[in-house]
């Protein structure tokens, strides 16, 4: 992991949209099957879209059904986790561990070998594809 990243709210809303601002640096959420990974594919990796770091494998995502992109791991200490309380519940929110960026949420509903499922929003989210051989 590299060092931590930290821009101000201004920086923030240069580099990204509206809607990739709100999610990532306000804890906002994308409509469920509004996201442009929800059904996606493609081999390769997802990298957080403020900082560019590697966040997931294609290797690890499936289809949850819940209309977010869904993971059973994530990259080795890319992801950093904290309680969540908002909105009467009581979460487990994920985070991008370099940048702070809020990503979605993780829960013990997921599939083996972890049991987990990393929900996460589209808008977090770039993809790299896999070099093709």
């Amino acid at each position: 992991m590299t060092d931590k990243l930290s821009k101000s709210a201004e920086e923030w809303r240069c580099l990204l949209s509206p809607e990739q601002y709100y999610i990532t640096r306000e804890a906002g959420t994308e409509r469920p099957f509004s996201g442009e990974y929800c059904d996606h594919t493609a081999r390769g990796s997802y990298h957080c879209i403020c900082c560019g770091t590697a966040l997931f494998s294609s290797a690890s995502k499936f289809d949850s059904g819940s209309g977010w992109p869904s993971f059973w791991q994530a990259v080795p200490a890319a992801v950093a986790t904290r309680e969540d309380l908002s909105h009467g519940m009581r979460r487990t929110e994920i985070r991008c561990a370099r940048c702070d960026a809020h990503l979605g949420h993780q829960f013990s509903d997921g599939p083996p070998p972890s049991g987990l499922r990393y929900c996460v929003n589209s808008a977090a989210l770039s993809f790299s594809a896999d070099a093709e051989a």
